[in-house]
């Protein structure tokens, strides 16, 4: 998502949304049901797995992006500037998004407003969680804790059940994206550790996990999914807009910032969030926030192949263990015997 610093020069943190109408009610589905036709398995895994994954290797170019804003660009300026001038132009290019704001019931109009806040309070937690413990240890947190919380939360609230597929590809995925993140520390000198700064992180995943869970009970209730991002990152940029005019915007000015800032604000949040609207209707949000893990494995490969940097063995084995997680909630599952599981 635009709005995450890097966990290296080429490494980012990103969000995900729940269930709706046509996602599983269990939330481990796997895309393709025992029994479905391969027409049908293969739709579903367009609709639902792919655009997720689509826009989390948008989210991906984040890091790499943000690396090359001017130097004197505060992160948590250039994370408020990719959401505001991103979810300004969600809510002014998706069609309903405006009427939500009042065709929503009251009760719709609260679930809008936490959401949105959710969504502002990401960025507000996540930079200073940076600044105390390092990009890499609050990009790990931050990645690693929003599935854990999105699926607890939806297990809670009765939206979804966990199912020991989503239990081990999410266990698989979090530990991948821990150990290929934070490998140079764990073959050099120890990362610094700090308490506040490990619960702001920790935050930050939470946010996460409340937008996606208030923005899939919208779309579950029959709002458009991009209806409804517009409305709830368009909201979220006006909140952040002060800290971006706090923050200073002599940057923006720049042609180097202007590009980069018009990158973040175009690519990972429109484009990734029309796409990853696209794919919460058909898929439950513990999955979607697992999925999104894709995220660090897309960085890392930019930071190697366009910032020129190297990757330890043990980073290389966290990237297989990862995309084995990931592999085992997107490839749809194989047709089985009638009862089995």
């Amino acid at each position: 998502m635009a709005q995450h610093a890097s966990s290296s020069p080429g490494t980012s943190t990103s969000p995900g949304a729940p269930s709706s109408p046509g996602a599983s009610s269990s939330a481990g589905a796997s895309p393709g049901a025992p029994g479905a036709s391969p027409r049908r398995r293969r739709a579903r895994l367009t609709d639902g797995p792919l655009p997720i994954l689509a826009a989390a290797v948008l989210w991906g170019t984040t890091g790499t992006a943000g690396s090359m804003a001017p130097s004197g660009a505060p992160a948590p300026a250039i994370g408020a500037a990719s959401l505001t001038l991103g979810g300004l132009l969600l809510l002014l290019t998706t069609r309903g998004a405006w009427r939500l704001f009042t065709a929503a019931t009251g009760a719709e109009q609260r679930l809008l407003a936490v959401g949105a806040l959710a969504v502002a309070g990401y960025p507000l937690t996540f930079y200073p969680a940076v600044a105390r413990t390092g990009a890499a240890v609050a990009a790990v947190i931050a990645l690693g804790s929003a599935p854990v919380f999105t699926g607890l939360l939806a297990w809670a609230t009765g939206q979804a059940r966990p199912t020991a597929r989503w239990a081990v590809a999410t266990l698989a995925a979090v530990t991948g994206c821990a150990v290929l993140v934070l490998g140079p520390q764990l073959t050099g000198s120890p990362a610094h550790m700090d308490t506040a700064g490990i619960a702001l992180a920790a935050l930050a995943g939470l946010s996460y996990a409340v937008y996606s869970l208030l923005g899939g009970r919208l779309i579950g209730r029959g709002h458009p999914s991009a209806a409804v991002m517009g409305a709830m990152f368009g909201a979220a940029g006006l909140l952040v807009l002060p800290v971006l005019l706090a923050t200073g915007t002599a940057w923006l000015a720049t042609v180097r910032g202007a590009a980069v800032a018009l990158h973040l604000a175009v690519l990972p949040t429109f484009l990734a969030y029309r796409l990853f609207g696209h794919g919460l209707r058909h898929t439950p949000a513990s999955v979607a926030t697992t999925l999104t893990l894709a995220e660090a494995a897309v960085a890392a490969l930019l930071g190697i192949t366009v910032l020129g940097e190297r990757l330890p063995v043990v980073s290389w084995c966290g990237l297989a263990v990862l995309s084995l997680g990931l592999a085992l909630l997107t490839v749809p599952g194989r047709p089985g015997r009638r009862g089995s599981r």
